[in-house]
Formats: C-alpha cells, sequence, structure tokens
C-alpha cells in the first residue's frame, strides 16, 4: 500500500492546481485530450462484483494472500477465473501469469561500522547507530578501508544542470549523502527540485541507484527525522530483517556492494573527525554547483547472507483494442497481503487485507467487466493484478523491468490501492500533483462530474514514489493514482478524517483489516465512476500525455518515444 491512510494518517493526494486543457498539438508539445466519459454514461460498475471479490479475497481461507507460499495458487486461481469471468483474454502471450522471480536476503553477523583516518578509530554498532544491506545476491559482503566522500544530496538530474558527482571518479569509493532534495525545507512548492515537494531525486531508492551509476563501493545516507518524513525507528525495522528483491541475471552485481543509513549525530562524529562539518556541508549542498568534497578517511563494515530465492506471479488480462491494438492503456492493483502476522488480542494472526487491496482486485475486476460489456475501445487495455507490493513493489517493478507490451506503446494508466469504504467526497487529490498532463484529463472528469481538486497535503513526504504505479512512471509511463479527499458529501472534513483514522489506527496491516458488510460503498462506487471514465478516454483517445517540462521522467519518456517506431513516436 503507498500508505494513503496509514503512516501519513489518510494523505491527502492531490493536484496542485485547476489548471486548462493544453490546446491542441503534437507529441511531446500538446495534449489534446479528448473529453472525458460522462459520469453514469458508461456501463453498469457491479457493486455486486465489488462485494462478491473483496469478500473472497480477504476471508480467513486465503491465509492473508502471502505471495510465495503454498496458498498463492489458490488466490491466483480464483483471480484468473473472474478475470475470465469479466471477458478479459489471457494476457501474456496466451497464458494468465507472468512469473515474478525474487530473492530474499537477510543480513547475519554484522560487524560494527568503523572509520579510520582521522586520528582516533571511530566504532558504531549495528541497529542503534547504522542499518545495512546488500542488493547483491552474494553469500558475504565486506567493504574494506574504502574512502569516504561527501557527496550532498546525491543527484544527477541533467534536466537541471545539477551533477553532485561531477569531477569524481566514486571506484572504490564509499559515498556519504543527504536525505531528500536541496530545496525541500521550502514552505511553497518552488524551487528547481519543486521546493517542499519531494521529488524522485530525494527518495533513498534513486540515491542507491545513482551511487551504482557512479560505480560507488557502497553508499550510505544519513538519516535526519524531518526531511526524511519518519524517525530511525523506521529504517531500523526495515532495514534489519529480510530484503525482498528482483531476480536479475547478473544477481545484481551492478549494484553496489552495500547500502545503508546512519544517526545524524554519527555523520556528525565522522564528519568532525575529517576537519568538517555537517550543517556547513548540508548547506553549501543546497547550492547549485556544489562539489563532491573527500574526507580522507576510510570506512569498513560487513555481514553475511542467507540466501532465499523464490517465484510469485502477476496476473495478465487483456481486451484487445479494435483499430489500435498495439497501443495499450494499463489497470493495475497489488493482490498481495501480508499473510499470517502478529497475533490481535482474540488471537487472529490473519492479516486479511480486505481494504489493502482486495478492494483495488475488485475494482480492477469490476472495471475489466464494465469495459468488456461496453465492447472494445480503439487502443487495447491491459489489467494487471500484481504481486509483492508490500515487499517493495516487486511485482511492478519486474512488469516495468520486462513489460509484456512495450512501455513506448503503453500511453499511461490508473493505478488502485486500498479504496477506503467510506462516503462519497466533495473532491478530489492526486498524487504527485500536477507531473504530466494526465492532470489536464483529472480536471475535466473531475468538473464533468462537479467535483473539486485539493492540494496534496505532505507532499515532502513522496507519496508518488511508494505505489506500483512508480514502477511504470520511473520508465516515462504517465500513471494515476488518485484518491478520495477527506471532505465527504456526509459529514464533510470531520468525518473523512475519522474514517482514515479509524482505519489507519485499528485495522491498517493488521488482523481486523476485515470485510464488513455494514461497509459504506457510496465512495468506492464514486471511485470506480472516475477510474473509468479516465481510462476509457485514454484507450479510446489517440493522444500520448506526456510529463510536464522540467520533471523527473520527462527525458526518460522523451527519450523512449524517439527511438519507438509507432507507439508514442508521433
Amino acid at each position: 500500500m503507498n500508505y494513503r491512510f496509514a503512516l501519513f494518517a489518510a494523505l491527502a493526494l492531490a493536484g496542485a492546481s485547476t489548471a486548462a486543457i493544453a490546446k491542441d498539438g503534437e507529441f511531446p508539445k500538446g495534449t489534446a485530450l479528448p473529453p472525458p466519459a460522462m459520469a453514469g454514461a458508461g456501463p453498469d460498475l457491479s457493486l455486486d462484483l465489488m462485494k462478491a471479490m473483496t469478500k473472497r479475497l480477504s476471508a480467513d481461507d486465503f491465509e492473508g494472500r502471502a505471495p510465495s507460499t503454498p496458498i498463492e495458487p489458490k488466490v491466483l486461481d480464483y483471480i484468473v477465473a473472474q478475470f475470465k469471468a469479466a471477458g478479459l483474454q489471457p494476457g501474456n502471450h496466451g497464458q494468465w501469469l507472468q512469473p515474478v522471480p525474487t530473492v530474499e536476503i537477510t543480513g547475519e553477523h554484522q560487524t560494527p561500522l568503523t572509520v579510520t583516518g582521522g586520528g582516533t578509530k571511530l566504532s558504531f554498532a549495528f541497529g542503534n547507530d547504522y542499518v545495512a544491506a546488500s542488493y547483491r545476491v552474494a553469500p558475504k559482503t565486506q567493504v574494506k578501508d574504502s574512502d569516504l566522500v561527501f557527496v550532498g544530496y546525491g543527484i544527477n538530474a541533467p534536466e537541471l544542470g545539477w551533477n553532485d558527482y561531477a569531477g569524481i571518479d566514486m571506484k572504490g569509493k564509499t559515498a556519504v549523502i543527504l536525505v531528500n532534495d536541496p530545496d525541500y525545507a521550502s514552505k511553497t512548492e518552488d524551487g528547481p527540485f519543486k521546493g517542499r515537494r519531494m521529488t524522485y531525486y530525494g527518495r533513498w531508492t534513486y540515491k542507491f541507484e545513482e551511487a551504482a551509476r557512479q560505480g560507488a563501493t557502497a553508499a550510505i545516507i544519513v538519516h535526519d527525522t524531518f526531511p526524511a518524513a519518519y524517525g530511525w525507528n523506521v529504517v531500523n525495522s526495515s532495514w534489519t530483517g529480510a530484503q525482498y528483491y528482483v531476480q536479475k541475471p547478473n544477481d545484481a552485481m551492478d549494484q553496489t556492494m552495500a547500502n545503508g543509513w546512519v544517526q545524524k549525530p554519527v555523520a556528525e562524529a565522522i564528519l568532525k573527525a575529517a576537519g568538517k562539518d555537517l550543517a556547513s556541508l548540508t548547506k553549501a549542498a543546497q547550492t547549485k554547483g556544489f562539489k563532491a568534497v573527500p574526507l580522507g578517511l576510510k570506512v569498513s563494515f560487513g555481514f553475511d547472507n542467507a540466501i532465499r530465492k523464490s517465484t510469485s506471479n502477476n496476473v495478465v488480462g487483456v481486451l484487445p483494442g479494435k483499430t489500435r491494438p498495439d497501443e495499450y492503456v494499463l489497470y493495475s492493483a497489488h493482490w498481495d497481503h501480508l499473510g499470517h502476522c502478529t497475533p490481535d488480542k482474540t488471537g487472529d494472526d490473519i492479516c486479511n487485507g480486505a481494504v489493502d487491496n482486495a478492494t483495488g482486485v475488485a475494482a480492477l475486476t469490476t472495471l475489466a467487466k464494465a469495459n468488456v460489456a461496453e465492447g472494445p475501445a480503439a487502443r487495447s487495455q491491459v489489467f494487471i493484478a500484481l504481486t509483492l507490493e508490500e515487499s517493495g513493489l516487486l511485482g511492478s517493478e519486474f512488469y516495468g523491468a520486462n513489460p509484456i507490451y512495450p512501455l513506448d506503446h503503453t500511453v499511461g494508466g490508473v493505478n488502485m490501492d486500498a479504496l477506503l469504504p467510506a462516503g462519497a467526497a466533495k473532491s478530489y487529490t492526486m498524487t504527485g500533483g500536477d507531473k504530466s498532463e494526465l492532470a489536464d484529463l483529472l480536471h475535466s472528469a473531475l468538473a464533468e462530474r462537479k467535483l473539486t481538486e485539493v492540494p496534496e497535503e505532505h507532499s515532502e513526504k513522496g507519496g508518488y514514489y511508494r505505489s506500483d504505479h512508480f514502477s511504470f512512471a520511473k520508465r516515462g509511463v504517465p500513471m494515476f493514482d488518485i484518491g478520495r479527499s477527506d471532505d465527504l458529501v456526509v459529514g464533510g472534513e470531520a468525518a473523512g478524517a475519522k474514517a482514515g483514522e479509524d482505519y489507519t489506527e485499528n485495522r491498517y496491516h493488521g488482523p481486523k483489516d476485515e470485510y464488513s458488510e455494514s461497509w459504506d460503498w457510496s465512495g468506492i462506487l464514486q471511485d470506480l465512476d472516475l477510474y473509468y471514465a479516465l481510462g476509457r478516454t485514454l484507450a479510446d483517445g489517440s493522444t500520448w500525455p506526456n510529463w510536464r517540462a522540467g520533471d523527473e521522467f520527462r527525458a526518460i519518456r522523451d527519450k523512449s518515444c524517439a527511438a519507438a517506431t509507432g507507439g508514442c513516436h508521433k
């Protein structure tokens, strides 16, 4: 789940401002979006199917839908049967399933992190002071006497003329990196990195990926609670157990040897030993043209790796297009949840995942059935029930790296994650704000329904990068992730906040996320109507919405389209 109603307590996922529909033009300059489907004009969006699938997928005998466990085939058989009944065709070259090979790596016997070269040897304990893991599938990880280099925010953004690695050869070295991006402390969204709104360059995943591209041996992020948006306890709990990755043919040997975090006081002590000051270097790193600073220190640490390989599966169905079947619109929702988990006071240890994300898979199938009933759209429509979202977006990551349908022929799509059973809302929000021309389509669809938009709350926390749509977006495919605001038709913001808080505090990732016959489905039906309109408009249209100029994914899409034959190369 992307934490819409969890870590950030009913995160409002918003478009930042209302924009007029762009004038007609050729890709990539124009939008030229056709009008969305009128509210109520589409086929029946079956509430009965929504209820039946949500109830069944979250039943106790599905054991919380943990992937790569003995229960997975039973879950997959049910989803495939529902896709068939909805009228879809097998979406993976005649097969319903796309195998997703994964690897679980659990670090063991971690040594202290030691720093030498500053006169006095420094030593920091695993867990309390630092955490680290490896993407590489290797039985042992050992970083020894690696030169430390402070690289600011660790960003290389050619479209912004910003490169924290300019002029430094990172081979054999360990990067010390600040969390978030340079203008995170801004009170507005003005600035090269969108001010307080986090960009992908601020995410820890990007920082480790870029360090690997720069040839670094290891990468260490300096934890700071405000820019990270979570405390050290979250880092510690997330990095001290099993880590899950998609298997790669090279066993991820092109990645850094190790990635990790250190507490801010640890970083301050290390820099002091180098005769530097963390606060001063942080300020310098917030200015364009910053140059990486070799610290004249060496770091060593290591651990063993227990490795387990397994395979889970995405479920893929397709409704072929009638006039442009080689152009594709995606609909996605993750089917997995946590399986057996910490028991509650009654002894119930099944995390059923009714809201997260049985509702999303039910919505996926309901939209498929509605589109089949309406008849094929101009473009093909692909419906994917993704696995391993809860383990780090691995099902979508594998599809993105191994697409069944070419990404340069994929127009865009709609991701659905945890539809809260609460009332209809007066307004909607869009994760990530006005990142792409898809926002114009949303604005038009909301206007048709006499709904409004509200700004995204807590945009500094990077909600757009925390759910399955991101695996497509970072490869250039614009994706919707939208949700109702707290401002409900009945009860207003107080009622919406109460519903979100109740789910977050009492049900999220726990045994009480169960189906109930007393649920209010009016808001979910409102969601379905909007999802249908957005997806069908893309599927019946002929345009190729792009990312806004200056967005971190714009250059990726432009490059992909320039190299394409057909598809988005228009």
